[in-house]
C-alpha cells in the first residue's frame, strides 16, 4: 500500500518509519526546504516512551537532551520565589528540543521511506480505491491513503474537512520563541518570571538559551508574518522589567522566531474516506510539551491499526478511538494548564506562586 504523508514533522517521520516497518511504502512531503521545527524544547514521555524504544533511538535522544532540571520562579528584582522539579528529571522521560527530536526521528527513517522537500500539496481528489494527489512542484501521484501530518495549520485539513476556523479553538494566548544564541550560567536551571497575564523565562536548551514569552491575547495576526509577530510582543511587554527589556531587543534582531495561538483542535472525526489526520493537525495540545509524546504515540497507533486490519476504514477508525482517549484529558486540561502558567491576575499570580512552594515536586 502506498501511502503519502504531508508533513515531516515529529508525527510525519515517525509514521513513516512504523508503517515501513509493516511492509507500507511511505512517501513524505515537506514544504519547507529541510527539517524545520522550532527550538522549543518538548518532553518525551508516557505512550511515547515504549515507541521511540523499539525504534531504538532513545540513545540518541538523550545525547541530544536538555540538562534541565528545575524551574525557578523569580520576582521582578530576581528574588527566588519558588523552585519546582521538572517532569524530566527523574524516570525514563527525556526533555528534547523539537528540531534536534525532529532530526532524531527523520534519520531513523529517512533509509526506509521516500522523502521530498520543498513540496506541498495543492489538491486531493479521493474515490473508491484511491487518491489523486496534486503538488506544487511534483507531477501528480495516486496514493492508497493520505495522511495530514501537516500540524496546526493544515494544508491537508483544509482541502479535505474545511476551513481552519472550524475546528480550531485560541485558548487566548499567543507563544513566541527565539533562541538566544549563547549558553547560560547554569545549564539545569529554568528562570520564570510572570507577571498578570505574561510570563517570560529563559530556557538553557541543550548548546543555547532560549527565550520564550506566553501572554494572554486574542490580536489577530498572520502566522507567516514575523515583523508582526515582534510588533505584538513587544507592545505586550513593554512595561516589564526583569530581563525583558534586553530579551526584547534580541526577539527583534533575531530571524528565527517561533510565533503562534495557543490553540485547541477538534474534529469530530479525523478521517474523511481514505484520508486521515494525525499530531497537531488531528488534536493539537500546544501547552506544556506533550504535543510531540502524543503525535508519536498517535503514529505508532495509526501504522499498528494499519497493519492489523485489511479494511482501512475499520483500521482508520480503530486508530481514532485509540488515540481519542489519549488526547481528551491533555486538550481539557489545556486551559487549567494556562491558568498555572499565566496568571491573569495579582490575586491569582499570588495563588500560584504559593502553591508553587507547595508543590510535591517543589524544591
Amino acid at each position: 500500500m502506498d501511502v503519502l504523508i504531508s508533513g515531516a514533522g515529529v508525527a510525519g517521520t515517525t509514521l513513516a518509519y512504523w508503517l515501513a516497518r509493516n511492509g507500507f511504502r511511505p512517501t513524505v512531503v515537506e514544504r519547507s526546504q529541510g527539517l524545520r521545527s522550532s527550538g522549543n524544547p518538548v518532553d518525551v514521555r508516557g505512550p511515547a516512551v515504549p515507541v521511540v524504544e523499539a525504534m531504538g533511538v532513545v540513545p540518541r535522544l538523550r545525547e541530544v537532551a536538555t540538562h534541565a532540571t528545575r524551574m525557578l520562579i523569580l520576582t521582578g528584582e530576581g528574588r527566588e520565589v519558588a523552585t519546582v522539579g521538572t517532569p524530566a528529571a527523574s524516570g525514563n522521560e527525556v526533555e528534547v528540543p523539537r528540531a534536534d527530536l525532529a532530526a532524531v526521528l527523520h534519520d531513523a527513517a529517512r533509509d526506509h521511506a521516500e522523502f521530498h522537500f520543498d513540496d506541498t500539496v495543492t489538491a486531493l481528489h479521493q474515490d473508491e480505491h484511491g487518491v489523486d494527489v496534486t503538488f506544487d512542484r511534483a507531477a501528480p501521484r495516486r496514493f492508497d491513503l493520505v495522511v495530514g501530518a501537516d500540524g496546526l495549520h493544515s494544508t491537508v485539513r483544509r482541502l479535505v474537512f474545511g476551513p481552519e476556523r472550524d475546528f480550531v479553538d485560541p485558548a487566548g494566548m499567543l507563544v513566541a520563541t527565539t533562541p538566544l544564541g549563547e549558553t547560560v550560567d547554569d545549564p539545569e536551571e529554568v528562570l520564570i518570571h510572570n507577571t498578570p497575564g505574561r510570563l517570560v523565562s529563559i530556557h538553557p536548551g541543550r548548546d543555547q538559551a532560549l527565550a520564550a514569552f506566553i501572554f494572554r491575547s486574542r490580536a489577530e495576526f498572520d502566522y507567516r508574518d514575523m515583523a508582526q509577530h515582534k510588533r505584538i510582543v513587544t507592545d505586550a511587554y513593554s512595561d516589564v522589567g526583569w530581563r525583558v527589556p534586553q530579551l526584547l531587543k534580541r526577539l527583534n534582531d533575531a530571524d528565527d522566531v517561533f510565533f503562534d495561538a495557543v490553540s485547541v483542535v477538534d474534529l469530530p472525526a479525523w478521517s474523511r474516506n481514505r484520508v486521515t489526520l494525525l499530531g497537531d493537525a488531528a488534536s493539537c495540545v500546544s501547552l506544556l510539551g506533550d504535543g510531540s509524546s502524543l503525535a508519536i504515540a498517535g503514529a505508532h497507533s495509526l501504522a499498528t491499526a494499519l497493519a492489523e486490519r485489511a479494511d482501512h476504514a475499520d483500521a482508520l477508525r480503530h486508530y481514532e478511538t485509540v488515540h481519542r482517549a489519549r488526547v481528551a484529558s491533555k486538550q481539557r486540561g489545556v486551559r487549567r494548564a494556562g491558568a498555572l502558567l499565566v496568571p491573569k491576575t495579582r490575586t491569582g499570580l499570588a495563588i500560584r506562586n504559593l502553591a508553587a512552594r507547595l508543590w510535591p515536586g517543589s524544591l
